[in-house]
């Protein structure tokens, strides 16, 4: 049985990861800091869900820990490692930037000093639309060049992709880096728009529509994404000696195992529709408070995911009015009607 070891393994993203990966027959061991950055009783409700798995084990502890990181990725002896844990949002890292530096460089550091030192068949690390930054040519490659990030969170990241870049190389870990567009679903982080826009309407308070709403974004359903991820697990990169037919717009490095694999619908969806749709399933109208756009923030994120299809034979595709209704489907069943929310 192939065992996979996740970080991140409570968090929104990496809960998904593991319910899709314990119904395919694999073994998980998920690693978690369960940290207070947002409600950590939702958190600990996605771990109990995976824990009623017996292939399902769990380590609680931070990821700046690297005695913690390598004792237990050398105990567990993963054939594969996905690297999801972060410390997320944008708005947040102009409030406290250190957070961003503990765990998106030290932490990432640590998961890739274990999967060199025990030998990984194929690392997975998690990146972000974000750091496209200032580019304004749309839908985002792979290809593109990435210098110009616009947050400490998407400088964060970049970062992480240049440190995994050269791991592969130095010590020939085949390593996939994915870059997710606005990911959402059941489950989702209440710091993101679509719960704090949702929780908002329910309770009759006014939401906060940065730009005027006038914002695009490539919005991708949960599902969808770690159905990518999966089909990624199978599909190493090969090092610069192999022998291998060329793809078209691949990002593979001519220097290491390595590359960069957009995850995103490839549709950029305005906020001001986002928000309707919302409205359309709570049956409720919101009380639109216009903003102007926030520092850090872009106008708009669409992927190009042609690279994930041409390796995959898939490509995200649940249309943002049918993923919006599941949201709000759960919202309501999680939420009470409002009788939870913070």
């Amino acid at each position: 049985m192939p065992k996979v070891f996740v970080t991140g393994s409570a968090g929104f993203i990496g809960y998904h990861l593991c319910q899709l990966l314990l119904n395919e027959g694999f073994r998980v061991h998920g690693f978690d800091g369960m940290t207070t950055y947002y409600d950590v009783q939702l958190k600990h409700r996605r771990q109990q869900m995976l824990s009623q798995n017996q292939h399902f084990t769990s380590t609680e502890a931070m990821l700046e820990d690297d005695e913690t990181v390598a004792s237990t990725v050398r105990d567990f002896r993963p054939d594969f490692i996905v690297h999801l844990a972060a410390q997320a949002g944008v708005r947040y890292s102009l409030e406290n930037p250190r957070a961003y530096i503990d765990s998106n460089l030290i932490g990432t550091f640590n998961v890739m000093e274990a999967a060199r030192t025990e030998k990984v068949q194929h690392l997975l690390m998690a990146s972000t639309s974000s750091v496209y930054g200032a580019n304004k040519d749309m839908p985002f490659a792979e290809t593109q060049m990435t210098d110009t990030p616009l947050t400490i969170y998407a400088a964060t990241k970049k970062a992480g992709e240049v440190m995994a870049h050269s791991y592969a190389h130095l010590y020939d870990t085949p390593t996939t880096m994915f870059r997710f567009f606005t990911v959402y679903g059941p489950w989702g982080r209440p710091d993101m728009a679509p719960i704090k826009f949702a929780a908002a309407i329910t309770q009759g308070r006014p939401i906060d529509v940065y730009n005027h709403g006038e914002m695009y974004r490539d919005f991708t359903y949960v599902t969808d994404l770690v159905r990518a991820i999966r089909l990624l697990m199978d599909i190493p990169p090969p090092g610069p000696q192999a022998d291998h037919a060329p793809v078209v717009g691949d990002s593979l490095s001519a220097a290491a195992p390595f590359r960069v694999v957009n995850i995103g619908n490839s549709d950029a969806v305005r906020l001001l529709d986002f928000i309707e749709a919302i409205e359309e399933n709570l049956g409720l109208k919101a009380i639109r408070n216009m903003m102007p756009m926030q520092p850090g923030d872009v106008p708009a994120t669409w992927a190009n995911a042609d690279l994930l299809q041409k390796l995959t034979g898939y490509r995200p595709q649940t249309n943002f009015r049918k993923g919006v209704a599941a949201f709000v489907d759960w919202f309501r069943d999680y939420y009470q009607s409002g009788k939870n929310l913070k």
